[in-house]
């Protein structure tokens, strides 16, 4: 385990590898458009010098050169993707921060944009899934019962007052639990966790178990006993202690397990307070509530008190404690409780396409009830052991990891042989755990999650993100971070590549078709462009904050696309569109907005203001990568964007009207802003046509779903395959019974 713990290597990440791809194509385009510029201005130039018989002399040669490897040099700064780093680390690093308040401390950055596309998450059941704290769920007194906590309050009017107060008096002084401070100097309940659970349950009610101690005098006391499974105590009854029907100068309380006090008593008390005799039916009745709660994960008790004359109290052995000829006061059900969200949670992590598993300690049959009460333990699916599991061949457990959705009684080697066979199937794993046996397996998983409470050193070393809170609602919102990251990626990519595209081709045709061989934005402008493409468009899309549409699709296959059709379609679609609008106006724009053909200052002017709103606005449609058409959904909290775009657009006023010595730019009138600022905005509806496009259309693209991961057996099969096998065994036993009557 510490060989496979030490000679792991951290691997580069899908969305690295694919990012690392992609920079150099990028790169490569840039170069390329670059390299054709300068050779296609250079002949341009000598071509022009020969048709109109005038060599250039040496210093025209050398200037015009310069400008044009400016140009050149200023594509490929455009070109080049030198932004998409720096927005991967600001993604990941404000992911982090925002995760770190959810409770999950990163400490590998990869895990993050890792943990978006998990298909599958195997959690520990207590402390995670459970708040790992015993407490009384359901109880029954003098033939009252509740069975949900909230229904407790009302339950303590409806049951005998004479039963309640025996039963309260029982849980107090028949117990060794009390209440002291622990090891970080907080107040809590100190002992066993049944009792501290009883103890609890009798200050729910409004009850002071100190009182009740103080006011009672304990005669005899039987610690717990395994081979009688019951604690007995003995008081000597004063008038501070409950009343009993058949009171009398001491009492004896039992607790223990529901089956054996149920056979030590004799009579039980009723509805009314009466203490009446068990007749088979009522012991029937307890015995069939006792199943009930079993079958819920309940840990049962049942409590117990009988009065006694000095002469019978005498007679008690100080060995054995005198179980029998009790009367049953009541029985009461404990759980280690889910923790709040949790089966929301469970919910959510289907909707996004994740299969969760719950992987526990904890025997079959409570594993089961808990995982069918979180929703994990789906009809269709495998509960099975850690031993069981393990005795299948490698062949076998792969083919049955797609159905398992519980493992009991399981061991940490068994969480390393379900991370294995998982990944085998092409899997992103998130594995739990706490122990240092969970190192290897949290080492192996891609995402390993260590318990900050409960965890050992060892865990938390080997894992790459650690639960502050051991709490499964973290892991959700670790999901939801992780494709925010990815997302936040896809839309800064959208929004740069059509920046590249649009500023590379204009800059390219303005300057071929130009007299001067000079670029309808000038190299200063191209940097800023630049700079709102990289630097500002990094901080504004990706960090954007979390959306419950981020749960509402299937995760991404790790060899799924960077760029899918979705974004390749807004791509060119508003680059097109971009350069077709710079185009128009470049040729055409002096008699569009009435200007003097002689002064291509203003008109220089005004397209590049007209280019650098249509990125403005084009960073609104960015901020959907879907073919949903509210782009606007959420801004109002998105207070980062919309400083963001603040800053560029009263910076590029001020270089407008500011900046033409460095810039190149001339004033323009309030007419003519508004006209540039009403062109610009023309990218939204650009937008929206573009998404509104049909999904296939012939020769240009086609709608594919293929980049989504799909489990082989999805949960909608394990329901189909459920309810054809009982219907098959509806058949099988009415075929059955008929055959059996004739």
């Amino acid at each position: 385990a510490m060989m496979l713990m030490r000679n792991s290597e951290e691997e580069a990440t899908p969305l690295q590898l694919k990012l690392n791809v992609l920079a150099d194509q990028i790169g490569k385009f840039g170069f390329l458009a670059a390299g054709l510029m300068f050779i296609v201005l250079l002949f341009k130039m000598l071509v022009l010098s020969y048709m109109n018989h005038h060599w250039v002399s040496m210093n025209e040669l050398l200037t015009t050169l310069i400008s044009i490897v400016i140009q050149a040099i200023t594509v490929i700064v455009v070109a080049v993707p030198e932004g998409l780093p720096m927005a991967v680390t600001l993604a990941l690093a404000f992911a982090t921060t925002e995760m770190l308040k959810d409770n999950n401390l990163v400490r590998h950055l990869s895990a993050c944009e890792t943990m978006g596309n998990a298909t599958a998450v195997c959690s520990d059941k207590t402390g995670t899934l459970t708040e790992n704290k015993m407490t009384v769920v359901s109880a029954s007194v003098a033939e009252k019962q509740f069975t949900r906590t909230h229904d407790m309050q009302r339950w303590r009017y409806q049951v005998n007052p004479l039963a309640l107060d025996l039963t309260i008096e029982a849980i107090s002084v028949n117990s060794t639990a009390f209440e002291g401070k622990d090891g970080e100097g907080q107040i809590k309940f100190i002992g066993s966790t049944t009792e501290c659970a009883m103890i609890e349950f009798a200050r729910k009610l409004g009850y002071s178990y100190q009182d009740h101690r103080a006011a009672s005098r304990s005669a005899l006391i039987y610690p717990f006993s395994s081979t009688v499974k019951s604690m007995t105590t003995v008081i000597e009854v004063n008038d501070c202690n409950a009343r009993s029907p058949n009171r009398s100068q001491y009492r004896v309380y039992t607790k223990g397990a529901a089956e054996t006090i149920i056979k030590a008593c004799t009579h039980y008390m009723d509805i009314k307070g009466q203490v009446r005799p068990i007749e088979s039916n009522i012991r029937v009745e307890q015995e069939m509530l006792v199943n009930a709660y079993a079958e819920r994960s309940l840990r049962t008790l049942a409590i117990a008190y009988r009065d006694v004359d000095q002469a019978t109290f005498l007679s008690f052995s100080p060995d054995d404690a005198p179980i029998h000829n009790l009367v049953l006061l009541g029985i009461v059900g404990i759980q280690d409780q889910l923790r709040p969200g949790v089966i929301e949670s469970v919910q959510a992590f289907r909707r996004a396409g994740v299969f969760v598993r719950m992987i526990t300690g904890d025997n079959l049959e409570t594993a089961k009830a808990i995982a069918k009460e979180c929703g994990i333990l789906t009809p269709g699916g495998i509960a099975m052991t850690g031993p069981e599991f393990r005795a299948l061949n490698s062949h076998q457990q792969y083919e049955v990891i797609p159905r398992l959705q519980v493992l009991a009684r399981s061991s940490p080697i068994d969480k390393t042989i379900v991370v294995s066979r998982l990944q085998e199937r092409n899997e992103v794993v998130a594995m739990t755990g706490d122990g240092t046996n969970d190192g290897p397996a949290l080492k192996l998983a891609n995402v390993g999650f260590a318990m900050g409470i409960a965890g050992t050193e060892v865990a938390k070393e080997a894992s790459d993100i650690i639960l502050m809170d051991d709490n499964f609602n973290s892991i959700l919102q670790a999901l939801k971070w992780g494709r925010a990251v990815n997302d936040g990626v896809r839309k800064f990519l959208t929004f740069q590549l059509t920046v590249n595209i649009a500023a590379v081709v204009l800059s390219f045709i303005s300057a071929v078709v130009s007299e001067k061989s000079e670029s309808i934005l000038s190299a200063v402008q191209l940097l800023w462009v630049n700079m709102i493409m990289d630097t500002f468009a990094a901080l504004a899309l990706a960090t954007e904050p979390l959306t419950d549409d981020l749960v509402k699709r299937k995760p991404l296959r790790k060899d799924s696309s960077l760029i899918n059709w979705r974004m390749s379609r807004m791509i060119f679609g508003q680059a097109f569109f971009q350069i077709a609008v710079n185009l128009i106006l470049m040729f055409h724009g002096p008699a569009l907005f009435g200007l003097d053909p002689s002064n291509t200052k203003v008109l220089r002017t005004m397209v590049f203001n007209v280019f650098v709103f249509l990125q403005v606005f084009n960073e609104l449609n960015c901020r959907r990568i879907d073919d949903r058409l509210n782009i606007l959904r959420g801004i109002t909290h998105d207070h980062l964007f919309l400083i963001i775009q603040g800053f560029v657009v009263i910076s590029q006023v001020i270089i407008v009207q500011y900046g033409g010595l460095a810039f190149k730019t001339a004033p323009l009138s309030l007419s003519q802003w508004l006209i540039t600022i009403g062109i610009g905005s023309l990218s939204i509806p650009a937008g929206t046509f573009i998404r509104l496009l049909p999904n296939r259309l012939p020769c240009f693209w086609s709608e594919n779903n293929d980049d989504e991961f799909n489990h082989e057996i999805s949960y909608s099969r394990l329901y189909w395959e459920s309810a054809v096998q009982h219907v098959m065994k509806d058949v099988q036993n009415k075929k059955a019974v008929h055959e059996y009557k004739f």
